[in-house]
């Protein structure tokens, strides 16, 4: 439901002359297509978050909100290539406003189920699944002796390192800039 209203202001923001752009949903979503109608760097922050987890880690694991979002992470894990490396993808069922308005409770939620990652899936990073949570990186990690990596803040990194080394996106093949239709 976000995609055209993403893909509309990605032109408006390039318009107005950003030079990258940060897809801040774990799910990626419209990924692709953003890529198809902007000229800078479109970064998404699962695979931004998945991307530094094979970096720094051999093994990791995901944490996210909601069980309805596993399904669609075990999905980009595959695509972004680090099915070998992702040891699980897990969930504390609570909803993403809930992060804030029960913040004491999601932060006990999320030390359990990193303590489970790095106990059971033997998970030496863990990537939390939700850009709700970035402010919890470094408490988590302290909590726990875990890596916990932040998708939106990698992801904001990448695209200035991007940005830096002056690299757009292709406009060779697949991410050419859409046909005009009459």
């Amino acid at each position: 439901m976000s995609v055209p209203t993403l893909l509309a202001q990605i032109r408006v923001a390039e318009a107005e002359g950003s030079v990258a752009t940060v897809i801040a949903c774990f799910d990626d979503p419209g990924l692709d297509a953003a890529r198809e109608v902007a000229t800078g760097p479109v970064i998404g922050i699962c695979q931004a978050g998945i991307q530094a987890a094979m970096v720094i880690s051999k093994r990791f694991s995901i944490i996210t909100t909601l069980s309805r979002s596993v399904p669609a992470i075990e999905d980009l894990v595959q695509r972004y290539g680090a099915g070998h490396h992702c040891r699980r993808v897990r969930c504390i069922n609570l909803p993403v406003l809930s992060l804030e308005s029960e913040s004491q409770h999601a932060f006990s939620l999320l030390v359990a189920e990193i303590e489970r990652a790095r106990d059971d899936d033997g998970a030496e990073a863990v990537v939390l699944g939700c850009a709700g949570m970035a402010n919890l990186t470094e408490e988590l990690s302290r909590a726990t002796g875990v890596v916990v990596i932040d998708g939106v803040t990698v992801a904001v990194k990448f695209a200035e390192a991007l940005v830096g080394s002056g690299l757009k996106t292709s406009k060779a093949n697949a991410y050419a800039f859409p046909r005009v239709k009459s």
